[in-house]
C-alpha cells in the first residue's frame, strides 16, 4: 500500500487546507529570537488567588536486587523484602505497608510521614524512593457524536478490518482502568467471567477512592468482580473492540478488565502496579493503559515497570497525558516508560451532529447541545428567532441588541462563558438559546447550568445564514428533528489541543505516535446509556492498542519492541493549520497507518532519534553548538533489490515559556553520509544523519522533523527527531510564583504548616508576604507537649529537577562532613501550573559520619538553616554552574 504525501494529508481527508500567515523562516543571530507562528495556547493559572498545593502523600520504596520479570532471584527478592523490614524497624522507620512488589518493581508502597524521609532514605537496602501519585480518571471532554467509522478510516483500520481478513481473534488485551460492563450487548453480554471477557480483577471497590476525605474511602476493597460504575474503561474497550452498534478496531479481541478505579475519584500508582503484575499473571499479549500522572521522569516506578512488561513479552500502550495546554515537558508515566508505547491525540475527522432545520429557507442546521442542558425535542419548532449579540451582561456590562423574551436567543460566542450567555438570554425571557460559534465548525459549550430551556451550540456558517435571514426581514424558526448529519471537524486530523507536549524530562522523545482520541463514539456502561462520545488520549490510546492486536494476529513473531518500531516507521506526520508539519514533541511519528504497517517490506532502526541537548560548551560566553550523528539501519524485507533515497522535512517548533510556549518555524538541517543507498533483498545497510540545530539559545527552544526513506519500490519511512535548541541545563528550575495579573511571590521559603477547615495551608510567618520578603528575621519552632511544629520547605518548579537534596546547617555554620542531606527525593516532576508548590518537611535529625558509617542524631535545641541542592535535569553533578541552590533565613526549635 502506497502512503499518502505529508502535504496531502488533509485533503485525503476531505478537508481543505487552512491558510495560516507564514512568517519568515527565523536564523540564529535574530536578536528577538524566533518569529511566533502562533501561541501554543494561554498560560493556564490556579483556578483561585491562592497556591496550589502539590505535595505527595504516600511513598514507593526500591531495593537494590532486579524483580524477578527483569532477571531477579525470588529468593534474593524476598530476602531483601525481610531485610528491609528489619532495619526499617531498628532505624525507627513509621511507616504503614501497604503493597508489595515482586514481579515488576522490587520493593513496597508505604504510608509515612513525609518527616519519616530522612530515616527511610538511610535506611540499609533503600534503592530509592518515589513519592506516590494520585492518578484520577483522565476527564473526558464531551462531544457532538461522531462516527466511530471515520475514526477507523483515518488509521486504515477499516481496510485491515474489510480487504485483511483481521480482526485481533486470539489476542489477549489487558483494559486497565475503571473496569468493563461485560453485560454490554457490543460485549457479547453476560455474566462475569464471559466469552468476550474471561479475565479480570477488582483491585479496590466501588467506593474506593484515592482522593477522598474520609479515610475509610481510601483504603481499596477488592473483589473478583470487574463491573464498571464509572464508564471511562468501558468507552475505552469499546474503542479497542466492541463488536455491535459500537465496531472498534480489533472487535475479535479477548480482553482482561483490570479496575483500579472506584465510582468516583482517583487511584494510586502502586495499586497500577498491581494491576499490571496481575496482567502479567494471566499472560496477557498487550496491556493499554488510558491513564497517567503528568510532568514525571522514565524512571517513575509505574514506567519501569511497564518497561518490565515489555521485556517479558507484553505490548505496552499508554496515553501520553491530557496536560497539552500546560505548555511542554507535559508527558507522564506510564507513557514516558523506554518501551512503553506512548500515544498522542488527534481530531476525528467528522462528527454526527444533531440536525434542525430553519425555516423557511429550509436550510439544514448541525448542532450539538449544550453541556448539562436538557436535550431538545426531536419534533415541533423553537419560538422566532432574535440577535441579541455577545450576550456578556453580568462581566462585560453589554446591553442585549433585541428583546428576547418569548423568542429564540441567537447569541454570539466569544468573550464571556457560555452559561452567562445562556443564562442572561432565559434571564430576559427567552424561551430557546442558540449560540453561534465564532470561527469555523461546531463546538461543545460546557459549564452551562440548565434553566429549563433548550440551549444548543451552531456553527459559524449556520449563525451567519440565519441573521443574514433575520436582517431580511424574515421570521426565523428552528424545527426540530430526530435526525442527525455528519460534519466536517475543522481541527479533523489535527493534533487535539488537550494532548500532552513532550519532551521527556531527560529529552527523550515523546509521544512515540499519535491517533484519533478527540470526539470518539463508544460503549459506555448500559446504566448510563450504554454509549458516549468522549475525547482524550485515553481514547487515542486503545486505538493503537487495537492496531497492535490486528497486527499480532496478523504476524504473531512481531517482537514488542518491534512493534512500536513498526507503528512509527509507517506513521504519517499530521499537519497544522493544514499547513505546516505539526511539531514532533506534540505528535511523535505521527498518525498510525495500519494497512502500511501489515504492508511494510521496509524498516529503519532507531525508529526515532533523541537528539538531546545543542549547546554543549561555551567559548567567552558564546555557545558551542555540536551535531548530532545517527547511524540509521535500513532492512530491505521485500524480495527484491531496492534502491533507497534519503531525505528530510522540518517540522514546527516551540519556544519561550514553559507553561505557554509559542509556535515557530526554524530551519534546522539534515545531513547524510549518501543520499542514496541499494540494498539487496533481505538484507540491510547504514546511512550516517547528522542532524544540525537552528542555533537559538536562550530561548528554550524545542526543534524537531523526520528523516524521510523512499524506496524506488514505492516504499516510504519516516523516522522523526526531537532536540532541545541550547543549554538545556540554562532553564531556571526553581522560579518564584505566579498568581496571575502581575502578582508573584518569591519562594522557596520556610513556612510551618496548619491544617484548614477545607485545605491544607502554608503559613508564613509575615501575614504580609513570604518569608524571605520579611527581611529574613528569625523564628521559633515550638515542640509543645512532644508535638512537633516541623518546618517545612515549600518550593514552585518552572521545570522538573533530577536531584534534590535539603541539608541542615546549624548555627555555627557547619554542614560538611557533619550534618549530610535531610531529605533526598531523587527526580521530581515540574509543578502543573504557576502556582502549583511542593513542600518538603524536616523532622528535625540529621546524620552524622562516624568512619565510614552513618548515625541519625536528633539535633539539639537551637537554631538552624535549611539548604537546598537541586540538580537540574540532566545536569553534570560535578558541575557547579548544574546545581540551583539556596538557604533558608534562620529559625529557631525549641521543644518544651
Amino acid at each position: 500500500m502506497r502512503r499518502r504525501p505529508v502535504v496531502g494529508a488533509l485533503a485525503a481527508f476531505g478537508l481543505a487546507a487552512t491558510t495560516v500567515a507564514l512568517p519568515s523562516i527565523a536564523t540564529a543571530d535574530d536578536p528577538d529570537g524566533p518569529e511566533p507562528l502562533a501561541p501554543v495556547h494561554t498560560a493556564p493559572t490556579s483556578d483561585q488567588d491562592t497556591l496550589v498545593n502539590e505535595t505527595p502523600g504516600a511513598w514507593f520504596v526500591e531495593l537494590e536486587t532486579a524483580p524477578t520479570a527483569q532477571g531477579g532471584k525470588a529468593a534474593a527478592v524476598r530476602s531483601d523484602h525481610a531485610a528491609f523490614r528489619r532495619a526499617a524497624r531498628d532505624a525507627g522507620v513509621e511507616y504503614t505497608e501497604r503493597e508489595e512488589f515482586t514481579a515488576l518493581f522490587n520493593g513496597f508502597s508505604v504510608d509515612m510521614d513525609s518527616s519519616q524521609l530522612g530515616r527511610l532514605q538511610r535506611t540499609e537496602g533503600v534503592a530509592a524512593i518515589y513519592p506516590m501519585v494520585q492518578v484520577a480518571v483522565p476527564e473526558p471532554q464531551t462531544a457532538a457524536i461522531p462516527d466511530m467509522a471515520t475514526a477507523l478510516a483515518m488509521t486504515g483500520s477499516d481496510v485491515a478490518q474489510n480487504e485483511l481478513g483481521l480482526t485481533g481473534e486470539g489476542i489477549k488485551v489487558a483494559v486497565m482502568d475503571t473496569g468493563i460492563d461485560y453485560e454490554h450487548p457490543d460485549f457479547g453480554g453476560g455474566e462475569f467471567p464471559t466469552e468476550r471477557i474471561p479475565y479480570g480483577y477488582d483491585f479496590v471497590g466501588d467506593d474506593y477512592n484515592a482522593g477522598s476525605s474520609d479515610p475509610a474511602a481510601r483504603v481499596p476493597q477488592p473483589d473478583g468482580d470487574p463491573m464498571d460504575c464509572q464508564g471511562h474503561g468501558t468507552h475505552v474497550a469499546g474503542i479497542v473492540g466492541a463488536d455491535g452498534d459500537v465496531l472498534g478496531v480489533a472487535p475479535g479481541v479477548t480482553f482482561g478488565a483490570y479496575r483500579v478505579f472506584g465510582c468516583e475519584g482517583s487511584t494510586e500508582a502502586d495499586i497500577m502496579i498491581s494491576a499490571m503484575e496481575k496482567a502479567l499473571e494471566d499472560d496477557m499479549d498487550i496491556l493499554n493503559m488510558s491513564i497517567g500522572s503528568s510532568f514525571t521522569w522514565p524512571d517513575y516506578p509505574t514506567a519501569t515497570a511497564s518497561d518490565a512488561l515489555v521485556d517479558a513479552g507484553m505490548v505496552v500502550v499508554a496515553s501520553i497525558g491530557n496536560s497539552g495546554r500546560t505548555g511542554v515537558y507535559s508527558t507522564g508515566a506510564p507513557g514516558v516508560g523506554e518501551k512503553v508505547i506512548g500515544v498522542a491525540s488527534v481530531d476525528n475527522t467528522n462528527n454526527d451532529a444533531a440536525l434542525a432545520i430553519a425555516e423557511p429557507s429550509g436550510t439544514e442546521v448541525p448542532y450539538t447541545v449544550l453541556s448539562d442542558v436538557a436535550a431538545p425535542p426531536t419534533s415541533g419548532s423553537t419560538d422566532p428567532m432574535v440577535h441579541v449579540g455577545r450576550g456578556c451582561v453580568d462581566t462585560l456590562g453589554d446591553e442585549l441588541l433585541a428583546d428576547p423574551a418569548g423568542m429564540t436567543a441567537l447569541v454570539d460566542r466569544g468573550d464571556c462563558t457560555f452559561d452567562e450567555k445562556y443564562s442572561s438570554a432565559v434571564a430576559a425571557g427567552a424561551t430557546a438559546v442558540v449560540i453561534a460559534n465564532n470561527i469555523p465548525g461546531l463546538f461543545n459549550g460546557g459549564g452551562v447550568v440548565d434553566a429549563g430551556v433548550p440551549g444548543i451550540g451552531i456553527s459559524l456558517a449556520s449563525g451567519d445564514a440565519i441573521k443574514a435571514e433575520i436582517d431580511g426581514g424574515a421570521d426565523v424558526t428552528l424545527a426540530w428533528t430526530d435526525q442527525t448529519t455528519s460534519v466536517v471537524s475543522p481541527t479533523g486530523g489535527e493534533k487535539s489541543d488537550f494532548s500532552s507536549y513532550g519532551l521527556s524530562p531527560d529529552l527523550t522523545l515523546k509521544p512515540d505516535l499519535a491517533a484519533p482520541g478527540g470526539n470518539i463514539h463508544s460503549t459506555y456502561p448500559l446504566a448510563k446509556g450504554g454509549y458516549a462520545t468522549l475525547s482524550g488520549t485515553s481514547m487515542a490510546s486503545p486505538h493503537v492498542a487495537g492496531a497492535a492486536a490486528l497486527l499480532l494476529e496478523a504476524d504473531p513473531e512481531i517482537g514488542t519492541t518491534e512493534m512500536r518500531d513498526l507503528l512509527q516507521n509507517t506513521a504519517e506526520p499530521i499537519l497544522y493549520a493544514g499547513t505546516y508539519v505539526e511539531t514532533v514533541h506534540g505528535q511523535g511519528a505521527g498518525l498510525i497507518d495500519v494497512p502500511a504497517a501489515y504492508a511494510a517490506t521496509t524498516s529503519v532502526t532507531p525508529a526515532k532519534i533523541s537528539l538531546g541537548e545543542s549547546v554543549v560548551d561555551r567559548v567567552d560566553g558564546a555557545p558551542v553548538y555540536e551535531p548530532v550523528t545517527t547511524t540509521l539501519t535500513v532492512a530491505n524485507d521485500s524480495d527484491a533489490e531496492v534502491t533507497y533515497t534519503m531525505g528530510h522535512t522540518t517540522a514546527l517548533a516551540t519556544y519561550g515559556d514553559t507553561f505557554a510556549p509559542s509556535l515557530a518555524i526554524l530551519d534546522g538541517t539534515a545531513e547524510f553520509s549518501a543520499t542514496e543507498v541499494t540494498v539487496p533483498a533481505g538484507e540491510s545497510a547504514e546511512v550516517d544523519v547528522t542532524i544540525t540545530s537552528p542555533g537559538f539559545d536562550g530561548f528554550e527552544v524545542i526543534y524537531g522533523g523526520f528523516v524521510e526513506i523512499t524506496g524506488d519500490d514505492g516504499s516510504e519511512v519516516t523516522v522523526p527527531y526531537a532536540g532541545f535548541d541550547g543549554d538545556y541545563q540554562d532553564i531556571e528550575a526553581i522560579t518564584p510564583i505566579d498568581l496571575g495579573d502581575g502578582e508573584m511571590i518569591d519562594v522557596p521559603w520556610v513556612s510551618r504548616i496548619t491544617e484548614c477547615a477545607e485545605f491544607v495551608e502554608f503559613d508564613c510567618i509575615d501575614p504580609a508576604g513570604t518569608f524571605s520578603e520579611a527581611g529574613g528575621e528569625s523564628f521559633t519552632l515550638d515542640w509543645v507537649d512532644g508535638l512537633p511544629d516541623y518546618p517545612y520547605v515549600v518550593a514552585h518548579f518552572n521545570h522538573q529537577v533530577e536531584d534534590f537534596e535539603i541539608s541542615v546547617i546549624d548555627s555555627k555554620g557547619r554542614t560538611k562532613g557533619a550534618f549530610t542531606v535531610a531529605a533526598d527525593l531523587g527526580s521530581l516532576g515540574r509543578s502543573e501550573t504557576s502556582a502549583g508548590i511542593q513542600a518538603f518537611v524536616w523532622d528535625g535529625t540529621a546524620t552524622k559520619k562516624r568512619g565510614n558509617t552513618e548515625v541519625t542524631k536528633t539535633l539539639k535545641d537551637g537554631d538552624y538553616q535549611l539548604h537546598i541542592d537541586a540538580l537540574k535535569a540532566n545536569g553534570d553533578r560535578s558541575n557547579p554552574d548544574h546545581w540551583e541552590t539556596w538557604t533558608s533565613p534562620t529559625f529557631t526549635i525549641d521543644r518544651h
